[in-house]
C-alpha cells in the first residue's frame, strides 16, 4: 500500500478529491446576459461543527439556496445519511491514501474545467525506449522482441548495476610477437562486467567472441558455457537417429519447452481445425482473443459450438506425453542442491530481489544471469470525460520537454504553512547543515499558524473556507479559521503593482501589534496572496483526558496507539470563485460578446499537514 506519509512533513498541503462546477446559465443568452447562474454550484458539506460564525453560516446557505432544515438534520446525525460529496473529509481514512497527491502531481483539463490526479487520467503511449543506450524501439518490435532492450544494454543480476562489456586479459603478456613476427591482437574473449561489485559473467561460465551482438550470444549459451538445445537441433538429432531415446528432461530449459509446446499445440489445433467447420484458432492476434479462448475450451470438452452440435466421436486435444512434445517432469530429488548448500553455504543462495528480477528464478548465484534493461516508455495523458490532451512529452527520447503540460499549480491557489513562533532556529545562509525540525506540540495548548493563498490566475478570486470544529479521528483536536472568507488580487505585473497608489499599503504590510490574528481579519496581504491565521489547539494523546471532553467510558478507546496517529492533520474545504471570459466553441465567432464574462467556481478538499503531538 502506498502511504501518503512520505509526502508529509511538519508543515505540508496535499490536494484531494477535487470537484468543480461552472457557474454559468442554462443557455447562450442567459450566459450572455447575467454574470451568475444559479443552475449548479458546490456546496459545503453538511457537518455538525464547522469552525464558521452563525451568521457567515446564514449567508452561506442564503447564498447556495440550501434548505435550513436539510442542514438541522445532517447536523444531528453528523456524517451518517449523507452522500460522499457532503461527508467531511477524514485524512486517517484508508481511502484517502489513494486519494492524496501534493499539489505538483495534479493536472487541470480546460475543457472540463476540472482537475485531474494521476489516477483519474487516461494514458497513452508515445515513445518506447532503452534507459540505458536512449534507443528508441518502434511499437511493432515489441510484439517479437519482447519489451526488454536487444541490444548490449544488461544489468548485473547481483547489484543491479550497469554491466559493460570489456575483454579478458590473457595469461601471456600481449607485448611479445606472434611466431610469425606479428604483433599479436588486442582482442580475445569478451565478458560483461560490473564496475560496482566487480562481478562479470566469467563468474558463471559465459565468455563472448565478439564484443558486439551480445544478445543474440547470450541468447545461445547456457550459465558454465554450454550451447543451448533449440528446437532445430531436436529435430535434426531425431531425423538422423530416429531410434534414440527423447533427451533428459535437465536439459531442457524453459525456452526449449515453451517452443516444444507451441508446436505442438499448433499441430493439435490444425488437426481439430477441421472438426469446427473450417474456422481458425489462431490468427494474427494469437491464441488470446476471446473466441480463440472459447474454441480450445471446446475441444477440451469434446464438443463445438452449442448450436452446432455433430454426430460421432468427439474430437480432443490431448496432452503432452514427451520432452520432446513439452512435457517436463518436475525433480522431487533435492539431494544435489542440499548438498551444494553445505559445501557453499548460506551466501551462495539468491535473495528474494535477485530472482524477482531473473526470467527463470534460480536459487544459487551460479544460477544468475546478465539483465536485459527493461524498456521505458513516454506516456501522453488524457482527460478521460473530454478526451482532451493534458499532457504530451516530446517524443525525442533525450528531450524532457513537454508539448502540452497543463499543470494543477497554474489554476489553483498554492496553500503554504507556517508557525506563527517557530521554535526551530534559522539556517545559516553561509552554511548549510541539517534542518532543525519544529519541536513537537503540546497537548492542550493553543497554536497559530500562518496560512498563505497564493493566486496564479490573472483574476481576482473570493476564497470561502470551511473546517470541522475538532478534526477527526480519535484524537480530536481544535480548529478555528479566523478569517474564512476573503479575496485574493490577481497575478498582475509587480511593476504595475509597485505604480499603484490604492491606499492599501498599510494593509499590505500586515498587523502585528499584538503579535496575535483578529477574527474577520486578514493577517497580511501581498500583490497576489493573502495570509490568514489558522488557530489549532492539539489533543491530549493519554486516553483519561477523552473522559474529560464528555464520552462515556465504554465509548473511550484505550488501545496502544497506532502508527503516526499522533500526527495532526487538519482536513480543509476550499472553495473558490473567479470571473472569466466566456469560452466560446470551435469555429464560432465571437461576435457581440466578445467582452462577455462568466463567473466560474472551483471546490476542493485539501489536508493541511501541522506536525506531531507530543506523547506528555
Amino acid at each position: 500500500m502506498r502511504s501518503r506519509r512520505k509526502y508529509l512533513s511538519s508543515v505540508e498541503i496535499l490536494i484531494v478529491a477535487v470537484t468543480i462546477r461552472d457557474m454559468q446559465g442554462g443557455d447562450d443568452d442567459k450566459r450572455r446576459n447575467r454574470f451568475v447562474g444559479s443552475r449548479h454550484r458546490a456546496p459545503f458539506p453538511r457537518s455538525p461543527d464547522w469552525t464558521l460564525t452563525e451568521l457567515t453560516r446564514t449567508h452561506h446557505l442564503a447564498v447556495l439556496g440550501g434548505d435550513q432544515s436539510a442542514t438541522d438534520s445532517g447536523n444531528g446525525s453528523g456524517n451518517e445519511g449523507l452522500d460522499d460529496d457532503e461527508r467531511t473529509f477524514d485524512p486517517r481514512s484508508p481511502r484517502s491514501n489513494y486519494s492524496l497527491y501534493p499539489l505538483e502531481h495534479l493536472l487541470y483539463c480546460e475543457d472540463c474545467q476540472q482537475i485531474r490526479c494521476p489516477r483519474c487520467v487516461t494514458e497513452e503511449t508515445v515513445t518506447y525506449y532503452c534507459p540505458n543506450c536512449l534507443f528508441e524501439v518502434p511499437s511493432s518490435n515489441l510484439r517479437s522482441e519482447g519489451n526488454r532492450c536487444t541490444r548490449s544494454c544488461y544489468q548485473c543480476p547481483v547489484c543491479i548495476g550497469p554491466l559493460q562489456v570489456g575483454a579478458i586479459q590473457p595469461t601471456s603478456d600481449a607485448n611479445l610477437l606472434a611466431p610469425e613476427g606479428q604483433p599479436s591482437s588486442a582482442g580475445g574473449p569478451y565478458a560483461l562486467f560490473c564496475q560496482y561489485c566487480n562481478w562479470s559473467s566469467t563468474e558463471i561460465g559465459i565468455e563472448f567472441e565478439r564484443p558486439s551482438g551480445i544478445h543474440s550470444q547470450l541468447g545461445k549459451l547456457n550459465n558454465g558455457g554450454t550451447p543451448k538445445i533449440t528446437m532445430k537441433d531436436v529435430k535434426e538429432r531425431r531425423k538422423e537417429n530416429p531410434d534414440e531415446p527423447p533427451f533428459p528432461d535437465d536439459e531442457m530449459d524453459h525456452d526449449l519447452q515453451f517452443t516444444s509446446l507451441k508446436a505442438f499445440y499448433q499441430e493439435q489445433l490444425a488437426d481439430a481445425n477441421t472438426s469446427l467447420g473450417g474456422m481458425p484458432l489462431h490468427d494474427n492476434i494469437g491464441f488470446s482473443s476471446p473466441a480463440a479462448l472459447s474454441r480450445i475450451m471446446s475441444l477440451y470438452t469434446g464438443r463445438g459450438h452449442p448450436g452446432r452440435m455433430q454426430q460421432g466421436p468427439a474430437d480432443i486435444v490431448r496432452e503432452a506425453l514427451s520432452s520432446e512434445e513439452g512435457l517436463k517432469l518436475t525433480q522431487l530429488d533435492e539431494s544435489s542442491m542440499i548438498k551444494k548448500l553445505t559445501h557453499q553455504g548460506w551466501n551462495a543462495t539468491t535473495s528474494a530481489e535477485q530472482r524477482e528480477h531473473q526470467a527463470t528464478p534460480g536459487r544459487f548465484q551460479d544460477d544468475l544471469r546478465p539483465i536485459p534493461y527493461l524498456l521505458r516508455t513516454k506516456r501522453s495523458k488524457r482527460c478521460p470525460a473530454c478526451r482532451h490532451i493534458i499532457s504530451k512529452p516530446e517524443s525525442k527520447v533525450t528531450s524532457t520537454r513537454f508539448k502540452i503540460r497543463l499543470v494543477a499549480k497554474s489554476y489553483i491557489p498554492n496553500i503554504t504553512i507556517r508557525p506563527m513562533n517557530p521554535t526551530a532556529e534559522p539556517v545559516p545562509v553561509t552554511s548549510r547543515p541539517a534542518i532543525n525540525e519544529e519541536a513537537p506540540l503540546k497537548p492542550l495548548k493553543p497554536y497559530q499558524y500562518i496560512l498563505t493563498f497564493k493566486n496564479p490566475l490573472f483574476e481576482n478570486i473570493k476564497v470561502t473556507l470551511a473546517t470541522p470544529n475538532t478534526t477527526p479521528g480519535r484524537f480530536a483536536s481544535k480548529v478555528t479559521v479566523l478569517c474564512p472568507e476573503f479575496e485574493v488580487d490577481a497575478n498582475t505585473d509587480m511593476w504595475d503593482d509597485a505604480l499603484k497608489d490604492d491606499g492599501r499599503d498599510k494593509s499590505r504590510k500586515g498587523d502585528e501589534r499584538a503579535g496575535q490574528g483578529e477574527a474577520a481579519k486578514i493577517w497580511q496581504r501581498g500583490r497576489n496572496w493573502v495570509s490568514i491565521i489558522l488557530e489549532v489547539i492539539p489533543a491530549s494523546l493519554r486516553p483519561e483526558h477523552q473522559t474529560l471532553l464528555g464520552k462515556d467510558q465504554d465509548e473511550v478507546d484505550d488501545s496502544p496507539l497506532k502508527e503516526d496517529e499522533d500526527i495532526l492533520e487538519i482536513p480543509m474545504f476550499v472553495r473558490m470563485e473567479w470571473e472569466a471570459d466566456v469560452q466560446h466553441e470551435m469555429g464560432s465567432a465571437p461576435g457581440k460578446d466578445k467582452e462577455a464574462r462568466e463567473k466560474r467556481e472551483l471546490a476542493y478538499w485539501c489536508v493541511l499537514g501541522v506536525g506531531r503531538i507530543s506523547h506528555e
